[in-house]
């Protein structure tokens, strides 16, 4: 059973937004959101530590934001302003407290389009 699901993905049009979650089974530290294209390229989208410092993908920066819930062991990637180009699966990935493993989620279709 992977213990990271993400949810939020759908369909929405240009200049729309969407806030996608990766829910966690147990306590995580940090979390990163990566999104593959059709080739099968994953190309890194943000990331937040435990303590909460963000880093976002320069064609994102700007539109997109990430946070965490920490009582909740939920992180959050915020997209506004979707453009065509942002359309793909995102897929989250983390590392679990405890026992430092990491893994990714199953990943969530997010499609702009007019």
């Amino acid at each position: 059973q992977v213990p990271l699901v993400e949810s939020g993905g759908g369909l929405v049009q240009p200049g729309g937004s969407l806030r996608l979650s990766c829910a966690a089974s147990r306590p995580i530290y940090r979390v990163t959101w990566h999104r593959q294209t059709p080739d099968n390229a994953r190309e890194f989208v943000a990331t937040i530590a435990n303590d909460g410092i963000t880093n976002c993908a320069d064609s994102v920066q700007g539109r997109f934001t990430i946070h965490r819930d920490n009582a909740k062991n939920t992180a959050y990637l915020q997209m506004n302003s979707l453009k065509a180009e942002d359309t793909d699966v995102y897929y989250c990935g983390a590392d679990f407290a405890g026992s430092g493993d990491f893994w990714w989620g199953q990943g969530t279709q997010v499609t702009v389009t007019s």
